[in-house]
């Protein structure tokens, strides 16, 4: 990635959003670079530990060090599924099981995971890095940002700015680390790569900042729309009085 560019869209993205988090690079690498992360607790969740990279931390994720198993198949690590997942997303099994019910019947939780397509990583780590420590040389695979309504809102507007449709991003049910990794990872491939709205997984929620969602995009996406920044709406009066409202966004366009 170019060192350069790599510095403007740090510069654009203060202009425009302020103080708002930085969004987080995630790259595949058989040989990473970065400290590997630790072996996690029983089932702690990826966006747990990818809270740590938000807030400065550079990390490395192999199998091992990815304690929820629905965490380790939406990163690719994995294919495997629980044989009473189908209960565990819907009503459980009593005295066995607790269920999350986020499906109604067992029959729904199945369709809905065969629905899903299949993702095998295509190396052995998941190197996750804020932008502004981003190794040079590295051009990410994906981009990832964890942001309040207001910078979701500019994300999803800027999604949209070069298309003629109106579907520049969708938010399909799911894991929140399947938001933020594998829909995007698929996205790549489209003719038309969309950005993927997500973090609404209840059972990752108490891992963010209450107001905040992810929104992600594959780089190749990333790239172009933050080109467009400086011809968009962002220059325009509506923007100037969402920026104002922002933490840092008094003084972002000095």
């Amino acid at each position: 990635m170019d060192t350069r560019w790599h510095q403007q869209f740090i510069d654009r993205w203060h202009r425009y959003f302020g103080d708002a988090p930085l969004p987080v690079a995630l790259w595949y690498s058989d040989h990473p670079v970065l400290e590997a992360a630790p072996s996690p607790p029983e089932r702690r969740c990826f966006v747990h530990a990818l809270m740590e990279v938000v807030g400065g931390r550079p990390l490395a994720f192999d199998e091992p060090s990815v304690g929820c198993p629905g965490g380790k198949r939406y990163l690719g690590f994995t294919q495997s599924l629980s044989p009473t997942i189908h209960y565990f997303l819907s009503c459980g099994i009593p005295g066995r099981l607790e269920g999350e019910r986020y499906k109604k019947t067992p029959e729904m939780a199945r369709r809905a995971i065969d629905r899903i397509p299949p993702f095998t990583a295509p190396a052995r780590c998941l190197e996750c890095a804020r932008w502004d420590q981003v190794p040079a040389g590295v051009t990410p695979d994906l981009v990832v940002f964890f942001a309040p309504a207001d910078v979701v809102a500019g994300l999803f507007t800027l999604a949209n700015f070069d298309r003629a449709d109106t579907e520049g991003v969708i938010a399909p049910f799911g894991a929140a680390c399947s938001s933020i990794v594998r829909h995007p990872w698929l996205e790549r491939e489209a003719a038309e790569p969309r950005g993927v709205l997500g973090c609404f997984d209840p059972s990752a929620r108490p891992h963010v900042d209450a107001g905040w969602l992810s929104f992600a995009v594959p780089m190749v996406r990333f790239e172009s729309i933050a080109n467009d920044m400086d011809e968009s709406f962002l220059i325009a009066p509506a923007w100037q009085k969402v920026r104002e409202r922002m933490p840092g966004g008094s003084r972002a366009g000095d």
